[in-house]
């Protein structure tokens, strides 16, 4: 028998590919399967990404090349053709991104729901696992609903983020127990909390078209897109792809760039153009035509401007004021938000002791890993469902295979 512990996208692709020779047995907590899948793309379900498949390696933030064999075994092609093969139409849309033409994660779920069923795979809910054990050749697999054998044991537990789904971080444990090193879990694709004496009246304001940086141990990260102010600092898509490259890095310095696409230069000689066309309008009507409101007083504060100042009066090291911030706001980090809010989770099992080829662990035949609960994680935008699903796929066949 091969046992499926975690019905989460890693671990129901598992079970349906272990299906047809042996029996095969999926174990979740929960009262339903795919409870975190549900979720996911605000309800949508990002289910994977359009782009080239150089391009996915390439966007992944940890331990790519551990993918190959797994996403060229089941790529986005095969994982979109998976489910329109089965009546469920897709669509594409911006960002590469590839969703359900209904918009409704449920019906992902029920797809793979059906297929499970279709194949004889036997699911037990509110069925926690506890310990596993080897035995011989085998595995013990405790549960609180007794002690099951098993010839293999897919472990497809998930990470530790959104905890409320059941992920609840024990997949580590049981990793742990079995021999296995764990890089420290973190959360990842979660937002980032910053001091600035400007957080209070920042609060809600969202800006398209930034690019947020990153400096740490002589290394700078970048990202370009929508960023959004809360009451504990920065979110919003740009940040969370950030956070997962950061997250592991001391004395981290943030700062963004407001005018990516326009030079000091360019930026100077506006703020010229707009003086001399209204030479006696207040610096805070000036600046207004370049900020959003809510940036105005910031800027002014920041840069000890006062708001009354007739246009013309502004010097030079002023303006100069004014272009460091434009291209340089700073922010001081703070650390991640909590993990109950991280969309994944960054760090898990070393994937150097599991093969990449078979996602079996190099430390026990017979044990494999998949999805989240590795140390693989990728940007938003449907890259860490597609991890979870090529993994599974290639966990589950290589377990039915070995059987």
């Amino acid at each position: 028998m091969i046992v499926v512990v975690g019905a989460g996208p890693a671990g129901m692709m598992a079970a349906i590919a272990a299906s047809g020779r042996e029996p095969v047995l999926l174990l979740d907590r929960n009262e339903k399967v795919g409870k975190k899948l549900f979720i996911t793309g605000k309800g949508r379900c990002n289910l994977c990404n359009d782009c080239a498949d150089a391009l996915f390696f390439e966007r992944l933030h940890r331990n790519a090349s551990f993918m190959y064999s797994s996403y060229y075994g089941f790529s986005t092609y095969a994982l979109q053709s998976f489910f329109t093969e089965r009546k469920v139409p897709l669509k594409v849309e911006r960002g590469e991104r590839v969703f359900p033409v209904s918009d409704k994660s449920s019906d992902i779920i029920r797809c793979l729901e059906r297929e499970i069923e279709k194949r004889s795979v036997e699911v037990r809910l509110h069925c926690a696992v506890t310990d596993i054990q080897p035995d011989g050749p085998k595995f013990i697999v405790q549960t609180e609903q007794g002690a099951i054998s098993a010839d293999k044991v897919i472990l497809a537990t998930g990470g530790m983020t959104y905890p409320k789904t059941g992920s609840r971080g024990d997949g580590y444990e049981f990793a742990k127990k079995l021999g296995h090193s764990v890089i420290a879990p973190l959360p990842g694709l979660v937002g980032l909390r910053t001091e600035h004496a400007d957080r209070e009246s920042l609060t809600g304001l969202s800006l398209k078209n930034v690019r947020l940086y990153a400096e740490a141990e002589g290394r700078i990260f970048e990202e370009f897109g929508e960023m959004l102010f809360t009451h504990y600092g920065i979110s919003g898509p740009i940040v969370l792809s950030l956070s997962s490259k950061i997250n592991r890095l001391p004395g981290v310095r943030l700062y963004f760039d407001l005018k990516p696409s326009l030079s000091e230069q360019t930026l100077d000689a506006r703020i010229l153009r707009e003086i001399a066309g209204a030479p006696n309008k207040e610096a805070a009507t000036l600046l207004a035509t370049m900020l959003p409101k809510a940036l105005v007083d910031p800027m002014l504060a920041h840069t000890g401007i006062d708001r009354h100042l007739p246009s013309h009066q502004i010097t030079r090291e002023m303006r100069a004021r004014i272009l460091h911030f434009l291209k340089a706001y700073p922010l001081e980090y703070r650390g991640l938000f909590d993990a109950d809010t991280g969309i994944v989770t960054t760090g898990g099992v070393e994937v150097r002791e599991v093969d990449p080829s078979t996602m079996e662990s190099k430390r026990h035949r017979g044990l494999y890993f998949a999805g989240e609960l590795l140390d693989v994680d990728g940007p938003t935008g449907g890259y860490n469902l597609q991890i979870a699903f090529s993994t599974g796929h290639l966990a589950g066949t290589s377990a039915a295979q070995e059987v």
